[in-house]
C-alpha cells in the first residue's frame, strides 16, 4: 500500500491534529495515496526519559476517534521500544518508506523525532526532498490566542474545564469501556448506574459530576443509541471508604441491564465537584438535581 502519512503521537486528537489529517485526506483525493495516520502505543517521552505522561485517550479510543470523527480507516500503531528509541531520524524515514509505503509525509511545525529528538520538521522536509517523496509541514494551530497542544488540554481536563477542553479538541472528550459489575447501590437510590474504568495510564479528569451523552451498543459492533447521562468521576466518598476511582453513569429515562456491553461516554460539562454528603437522603436529592441540571444543559445547546 502506498500511503500519505500523518506523523505524530495524536494524543487527544485535537484541532491541531485535525489540520494534519485534513491534509493527508486531501493528498489522498488528489493522488490516490491511502490517507493514513501513524502513531505509537505508548507515549515516547515515557520511554525516552522515564517520565510517565498521562494519556488523554486510550489507544482504542484514539483509533475510534480517528475513524468516527475524521474518517481515517488506515491507522498504524508502532510499538515504541528500545529499538525505536535508538533509531536515528533519517533511518526512521527510510523505515516509513520501506515498510509502510510512505510516499507523502505530513507533520506539524514542532515535530521532533529520532534518537535524541534530533529530527525536526526541517530535516524531515529536506530528507523527503532528497528521496523524491512529498512532504507538508503544517503551521501551529491556535485557538483563542493559544497554540493547541495535548499538554494544554491535559491541564484543562485535570482542572475539570471540560467545555474549554472540548473546544480545543474539536469534539467531546470520550471514555469507552465495557460495563463492569459495581456495588449496585444506585438501584437502592432509584438511580441505577453503569460502572466503567479508565485504562491504566489514561488521564482521569477532575473528580466531579459531568453532563454526558451515552452511546449504547444495542446492535453488535455499533454504538448508535444516544441517551443523556450524569457521570460521576471519583471515589464515591459518601458510600465508599476505598480509593478506587470509577466513572459511574446514571442514564436518564433508561432501565436495562448493560453488563458486558460496550458503551461510549461523551463528556460535555462539569456540573459540580464530587462531594461527601452527610447521609443517603442528601445524596438522593442531589442526584435528582444533577439530572435536572444535565437535562437543562442539553436543552440549551
Amino acid at each position: 500500500m502506498r500511503r500519505a502519512l500523518a506523523l505524530g503521537y495524536f494524543d487527544g486528537i485535537h484541532t491541531g491534529h485535525a489540520a494534519l489529517i485534513k491534509r493527508v485526506r486531501d493528498i489522498g483525493d488528489d493522488t490516490g495515496l491511502t490517507p493514513s495516520v501513524i502513531t505509537f502505543d505508548t507515549h515516547p517521552r515515557s520511554m525516552v526519559d522515564g517520565r510517565a505522561v498521562p494519556l488523554i485517550n486510550s489507544p482504542e479510543d484514539r483509533a475510534e476517534i480517528l475513524r468516527r470523527v475524521f474518517g481515517i480507516e488506515d491507522i498504524i500503531f508502532l510499538h515504541f521500544d528500545k529499538a525505536t528509541v535508538s533509531m536515528s531520524w533519517d533511518k526512521f524515514i527510510d523505515h516509513l518508506y520501506d515498510e509502510f509505503g510512505a510516499r507523502h509525509l505530513v507533520a506539524g511545525n514542532d515535530f521532533k523525532f529520532g534518537f535524541g529528538a534530533k529530527g525536526s520538521s526541517k530535516s524531515l522536509a529536506d530528507k523527503c526532498n532528497e528521496m523524491g517523496i512529498g512532504c507538508d509541514i503544517i503551521p501551529d494551530v491556535t485557538y483563542d490566542g493559544i497554540v493547541v497542544s495535548s499538554t494544554y488540554i491535559r491541564k484543562l481536563l485535570m482542572e475539570g474545564d471540560m467545555e474549554r477542553a472540548n473546544e480545543f479538541l474539536g469534539h467531546p472528550h470520550v471514555l469507552t469501556d465495557v460495563v463492569r459489575y459495581g456495588y449496585k447501590l444506585g438501584r437502592t437510590l432509584n438511580a441505577p448506574t453503569i460502572n466503567m474504568r479508565f485504562s491504566p495510564g489514561v488521564l482521569i479528569p477532575a473528580f466531579g459530576v459531568y453532563a454526558t451523552k451515552v452511546y449504547l451498543d444495542e446492535h453488535p459492533g455499533a454504538l448508535g443509541t444516544e441517551k443523556i447521562g450524569v457521570t460521576n468521576i471519583g471515589v464515591r466518598p459518601t458510600v465508599d471508604s476505598s480509593d478506587n476511582i470509577t466513572a459511574e453513569t446514571h442514564i436518564l429515562d433508561f432501565r436495562r441491564n448493560l453488563y458486558g456491553h460496550k458503551v461510549r461516554i461523551e463528556f460535555y460539562s462539569r456540573l459540580r465537584p464530587e462531594v461527601k454528603f452527610s447521609n443517603i437522603g442528601e445524596l438522593q436529592e442531589q442526584i435528582k438535581n444533577d439530572c435536572m441540571a444535565a437535562k437543562e444543559y442539553f436543552s440549551l445547546r
